[in-house]
């Protein structure tokens, strides 16, 4: 593999141009732009899955790879999940869940399309910048579990989650910002009026 010739300055650079007040449309061009980066699942031994994403050149990516069964675009702070309610065993979103990018209201949808059982996956980043929506997020969560919609199954907190791409971003002694994985599971049984 060729080393890549982009700094870290050049990368912080283009990360904090989409992190600013821009439209969805704006933040698709960006993910567009690194659409060649995008990590391929089935190295790590998945061989059933779907995807979704708000970024056309990362599902022509995604595409080219032949690795999933159904791809399809759907801009997150806006659109309802492309897929029937119980579809998945499990539904991760890495990466997406924090300010300026998908809201937190979408916990609901990533419930309905998990089968009864089934796990839901998310990340969501410790910055300063992230703090509100964090709090809110896990609000969310709390209110979901207080209903008995879905049980914290393991909430892991990871000190170096991520280079900041800001010195006020970064922790007191380190350049790093921390972040955290939410795994729950879905009820086995619910009222379906409660999604």
């Amino acid at each position: 593999m060729a080393a890549n010739p982009r700094t870290f300055a050049d990368v912080q650079k283009t990360v904090l141009s989409s992190h600013k007040e821009s439209t969805s449309e704006d933040k698709m061009s960006f993910y567009d732009s690194w659409s060649e980066l995008y990590e391929q699942l089935q190295r790590l031994g998945f061989c059933n899955f779907h995807g979704v994403d708000g970024s056309a050149g990362m599902l022509e990516l995604a595409r080219s790879k032949t690795v999933y069964q159904t791809l399809q675009k759907s801009m997150l702070d806006t659109d309802s999940l492309p897929a029937h309610s119980d579809s998945y065993d499990v539904v991760v979103i890495v990466g997406a869940l924090s300010e300026g990018q998908v809201p937190h209201s979408i916990l609901p949808e990533l419930l309905r399309v998990t089968k009864p059982g089934g796990f839901i996956c998310m990340t969501t980043r410790s910055n300063t910048s992230n703090q509100l929506y964090k709090e809110q997020l896990q609000t969310v969560i709390e209110e979901m579990e207080q209903k008995r919609l879905w049980e914290r199954v393991r909430v892991q907190e990871i000190e170096h989650w991520e280079k900041a791409t800001s010195v006020h971003e970064a922790e007191q002694t380190t350049e790093y910002i921390s972040g955290i994985i939410y795994v729950h599971r879905k009820s086995k049984s619910q009222d379906k009026n409660d999604n």
